[in-house]
């Protein structure tokens, strides 16, 4: 099998000089929130990306056309490629219009922000999945929370040990409350499935500008967007913008527990030195902060059955 080549400093520029006419003292440098040389700025108006293998590619190439119909359906920026093609036989590339603002990491999002992210994911709800379908989204299975709840219990044992968390804090969860919080049948929508801070595009002002990183996307559980958003923003907001959005109880807390569990798994095995931790240990730790921040949702619901606003 033919290795892929490591994209270097002059390969982005020799192809951005041939992409733009401005480019002879064009700034390129990597973007530092990639994985990776595969995410590079193009002086201040462009962002390079280039696919790192075959597979990045398929998924690039899908994301392009996914970007065209999704625009359409949601209020924040979506980004527009000025240009793409093959930067190396069988690997893609897009040079992106960079969308203005900061890191949803760096930047709190006020309640126009909150506003924004509702919007999104009502927006995200509206994309007609059968297309998405036929652009090659694929479907992804609910995951078990119940399977999950078992793997936080055991690394909220692991955290509290290295005094990093308090034990006793994930009991509500209970398999019985877990079961409640199943995935209901015929739920699926667009998932953007990684709206990480570093996917939102936040202004000083606290709005959310735009939304960054489609490449993931899948048709499947609306949980998941909702629990990135507690992990990016808060428990509080993620749920705020969620109920804005349509979502009632059921969703909103299934969202809730899929970000705190994950926060836990994530953050243990970060600090074991798991290899493929999702974050450094410094963001994770924020992003568990963030998704156990209390929600007054949580204190005043009981669960027996969906009410008639619930979309799932």
């Amino acid at each position: 099998m033919t290795q892929a080549p490591t994209p270097t400093a002059d390969t982005v520029r020799r192809l951005v000089r041939s992409l733009l006419s401005e480019s002879a003292d064009l700034e390129v440098r990597p973007v530092a929130e990639a994985t990776g040389p595969a995410t590079w700025w193009a002086g201040t108006r462009h962002v390079l990306r280039l696919a790192p293998d075959r597979g990045a590619a398929v998924r690039q190439r899908r994301e392009l056309r996914l970007r065209e119909l999704v625009r359409p359906c949601v209020c924040v920026t979506v980004p527009t490629s000025v240009a793409h093609g093959e930067w190396a036989p069988g690997l893609t590339y897009t040079l992106d219009a960079r969308v203005p603002g900061g890191s949803g990491e760096d930047h709190d999002v006020s309640a126009l922000g909150e506003a924004d992210l509702a919007a999104l994911l009502t927006g995200l709800r509206e994309v007609p999945v059968r297309q998405a379908e036929t652009l090659g989204v694929p479907r992804a299975a609910p995951r078990s929370l119940e399977t999950l709840r078992q793997a936080a219990e055991r690394a909220a044992r692991r955290l509290a040990e290295a005094d990093e968390f308090d034990a006793a804090r994930p009991e509500r969860l209970t398999p019985e409350a877990t079961a409640q919080l199943g995935a209901q049948p015929g739920a699926a929508v667009l998932v953007h499935h990684g709206l990480a801070g570093e996917h939102l595009v936040v202004g000083s002002d606290g709005r959310v500008r735009g939304v960054l990183g489609w490449t993931d996307a899948v048709l499947g559980d609306p949980a998941e967007d909702i629990a990135a958003l507690a992990l990016s923003v808060g428990s509080p907001a993620a749920v705020r913008a969620a109920t804005l959005a349509g979502y009632g109880a059921r969703p909103c807390l299934r969202g809730l527990w899929l970000a705190r569990c994950d926060a836990l798994v994530g953050l243990a095995g970060a600090l074991a030195g798991r290899p493929a931790a999702p974050a450094s240990v410094p963001v994770l730790r924020t992003r568990l902060r963030r998704a156990w921040e209390p929600i007054l949702l949580e204190r005043v619901t009981e669960l027996r059955e969906d009410g008639p606003d619930d979309p799932s």
